[in-house]
């Protein structure tokens, strides 16, 4: 349910807690410490004064609350007895099911929780599967007060969408980004109409279709590829099926083109990512848009 910025800043400390005190893992001190710092001109106050908390906080406190995180993927996500904002947070990665990356992660996570005494915590909702093992991996070289930053700074990007999630009002964090294409028809100088495409990501060596759609008159999809939700940082390919586009022309029987594959990573979640395709019957380009 979507409270509104200026309900919570006219709200009792009490009513404010209890609306907000879940936004940090297990830690409703966050929000009774923000609470005095009320009226917020914008929800990214709001956000910005909630970490501020939790930077004043003492060490021993901070430590406290890192290890109140759950570990991602781990025996009490399986059993549903996390906190439900996480576990739905875990649950549509599919953290919980048994693949073949389960026990890459749990080596991992094992790993880091004996070096650094608290989970691996990494805001979920902006990665894919393959990102968070390759992430856990990166971050099991730092040093501890490089971890100690990295994991508040995750907490940070957690409970920015969290907050988004909740509360409605000025000045609204950016948390989503979104994901479009382009194509052209270079021989015959116009939008290319009718062509399919899918979008699938392929970062863990399983594709897995993410979307589908065809081009309109003006060569672009009806709507974003992506879009609502932070771009999980990972390695996608856009495959133009142009085949049947060509083939409705005198470009050969078959068309030299069928299917092109165009293979990118993303690691900006909140960007827009704008991927065109100049086509003709014997060539393609493409680049990063805009």
């Amino acid at each position: 349910m979507s409270h509104t910025l200026d309900a919570l800043n006219t709200a009792s400390a009490a009513d404010f807690t209890a609306v907000l005190g879940a936004v940090f893992e297990d830690a409703p001190w966050v929000a009774e410490g923000a609470a005095a710092a009320r009226p917020f001109a914008t929800v990214a106050a709001l956000h910005e004064a909630m970490l501020a908390v939790v930077r004043a906080a003492p060490s021993e406190r901070v430590t406290s609350f890192l290890r109140g995180h759950p570990e991602l993927g781990g025996a009490a996500a399986a059993a549903g007895t996390i906190g439900a904002a996480s576990m739905a947070e875990q649950s549509a990665l599919g953290l919980q099911r048994p693949e073949d990356d389960a026990a890459a992660l749990s080596a991992l996570n094992l790993a880091y929780s004996d070096r650094f005494g608290f989970p691996f915590i990494l805001c979920v909702r902006r990665h894919t599967r393959a990102s968070i093992l390759a992430e856990c991996k990166r971050r099991l070289d730092n040093d501890p007060t490089a971890e100690w930053d990295a994991a508040l700074r995750e907490i940070g990007f957690i409970t920015r969408l969290r907050l988004a999630d909740q509360v409605a009002g000025p000045g609204m964090p950016v948390v989503h980004g979104t994901l479009t294409t382009h194509v052209l028809d270079t021989a015959a100088g116009r939008p290319a109409e009718g062509v399919p495409m899918e979008l699938l990501e392929v970062g863990s060596g399983r594709a897995v279709l993410l979307a589908s759609s065809v081009t309109n008159a003006d060569g672009r999809t009806p709507s974003p590829l992506l879009s609502g939700a932070p771009l999980r940082i990972g390695v996608y390919e856009l495959r133009f099926l142009v085949g049947a586009y060509f083939a409705g022309q005198a470009a050969g029987r078959p068309p030299f083109l069928d299917a092109i594959p165009i293979r990118f990573g993303i690691s900006e979640p909140e960007a827009h990512y704008h991927i065109p395709l100049l086509v003709s019957p014997g060539a393609y380009s493409t680049y990063r848009g805009s």
